[in-house]
């Protein structure tokens, strides 16, 4: 009977810690995908599973004698943010390169989701000379709260184009174009592939040729929402990826050709590569980032969990690529093992799912505690089919204020998540913490797959 006794304590003590729960990575995966449909803007399909979204911004580009519709919105707004679109596109499209086949049933919805932001790129990128980089004036629609079906703000369009360049924005919606095609490739529609490389590499061309900072061809529109602070030309922090950061990300892509010997062992890349591990994990001498006491990864003056899906991606294949080759990791005198990579990654997949100190997933609709209140307009507002009434401006600002949870459920989104201390405060109007964002979202898509195909909850 006693033994009994401490075996209930102990596995009570340690739900209550976070650290015993077993996850539903399929599940998790699955919804992670659906996220998506909630942030589209367009027409929405007759598959669209979130119904209570409706169409929305149908005459994007009008003015411009353009078609823009389609996409998606970025995070708990209704501007469409091309650059953090983009690296959304190409993280999402990543990760089904690296982890379609676990993805099960779900593959299938991972391709639409690329797709509906392939489509919209088609149409950014029609006009020669010109890359529409962003729908919508954010200081407008950031002044209102309204759902996107009712938006009445302008619905500027923003262009870059050889006389006013944006060379980050243009080589990111090229990297998501070229990504996306050897999805397509891959996984079932060869010629839409070859369409997809075709514009890649002429939006590339573009992005190379006329060089510049969209921070100065659309500064009224990009800053200080979506700047591009580190520079196209300027070196980021060594241990960062995101939507701003992409040296690491292209490290680890090019150190997958050096451990081919696809590509010569002199480049600096794997090097990089190495150093960008060293600073991150735990047990490195080198290690430069910091840690909540919980284990998750931080950085000040960001959503925490937007910075650690992000690196999370790159250290899982970055372990993937080192799996077949005799390269080992050195930070100083210790060796960094594959088993280290992986693990590292799943501590803070696990940390997002509900293994932290709170036992809160900080993905909306997973588990049972998860943030009812986000900071995101259509969730937070009655939909369509509950107030058919136009939702002006200004009247949705009850709804912000209000502390009722949202009445329609945004399946899958992740938050920004809790501060350096693990806490969390379930609050509508704290937007860092509580907004969820397709660039936190896309490169879950890989990382679930891939303990998704490793585990039986």
């Amino acid at each position: 009977m006693r033994k009994i006794i401490i075996y209930v304590v102990t596995v009570l003590v340690g739900l209550s810690s976070g650290n015993a729960i077993l996850h539903d990575y399929g599940d998790a995966l699955a919804k992670s995908i659906l996220f998506f449909e909630g942030q589209r803007s367009g027409k929405l399909p007759a598959t669209q599973r979130l119904t209570w979204r409706r169409d929305s911004a149908l005459g994007d580009g009008l003015d411009n004698g353009v078609d823009l519709t389609g996409g998606y919105y970025d995070a708990g707004d209704n501007v469409k943010f091309n650059f953090p679109m983009a690296f959304s596109t190409t993280m999402m499209a990543w990760g089904v390169i690296e982890y379609g086949k676990s993805m099960g049933p779900e593959l299938e919805h991972a391709v639409e989701a690329v797709r509906w932001s392939t489509d919209y790129f088609l149409k950014a990128t029609a006009t020669p000379g010109v890359v529409y980089a962003q729908l919508g004036d954010p200081n407008a629609d950031h002044n209102c709260w309204e759902r996107p079906e009712d938006m009445d703000t302008p619905r500027t369009v923003y262009a870059v184009t050889q006389n006013a360049p944006g060379s980050e924005v243009s080589a990111e919606i090229a990297a998501a174009l070229a990504a996306s095609s050897s999805v397509f490739k891959a996984f079932g529609d060869k010629l839409y592939a070859k369409v997809l490389l075709k514009r890649a590499s002429e939006v590339f061309e573009f992005a190379d040729k006329y060089r510049g900072s969209y921070n100065d061809s659309i500064a009224g529109g990009a800053c200080p929402f979506y700047c591009d602070y580190s520079g196209y030309q300027i070196e980021a922090g060594i241990s960062e990826f995101g939507w701003d950061a992409k040296h690491a990300g292209i490290s680890v892509l090019i150190s997958k050709l050096v451990l081919n010997n696809t590509m010569e062992t002199s480049t600096p890349f794997l090097s990089y590569s190495d150093t960008f591990i060293c600073s991150l994990l735990p047990d490195s001498p080198t290690n430069i980032v910091q840690f909540s006491p919980g284990g998750l990864l931080v950085r000040q003056g960001v959503c925490n969990l937007q910075h650690a899906t992000g690196v999370s991606f790159l250290v899982l294949v970055y372990a993937r690529y080192l799996k077949k080759s005799k390269h080992v990791i050195r930070c100083n005198d210790k060796i960094i093992t594959q088993k280290m990579l992986v693990g590292f990654t799943k501590k803070q997949v696990d940390y997002i799912l509900g293994s932290n100190p709170l036992s809160m997933s900080y993905m909306v609709g997973y588990g049972s505690k998860f943030p009812r209140r986000i900071h995101h307009r259509a969730s937070s507002l009655p939909s369509v089919a509950q107030h058919p009434g136009h939702i002006a401006c200004k009247d949705g600002t009850p709804y912000f204020m209000s502390d009722d949870a949202n009445p329609n459920e945004l399946t899958g989104a992740v938050v920004g998540g809790p501060n350096v201390d693990d806490s969390f405060s379930d609050d509508r109007l704290d937007s860092t913490k509580s907004e969820p964002a397709t660039y936190i979202n896309a490169p879950l898509l890989g990382l679930l797959a891939y303990f998704k195909s490793r585990s039986s909850p």
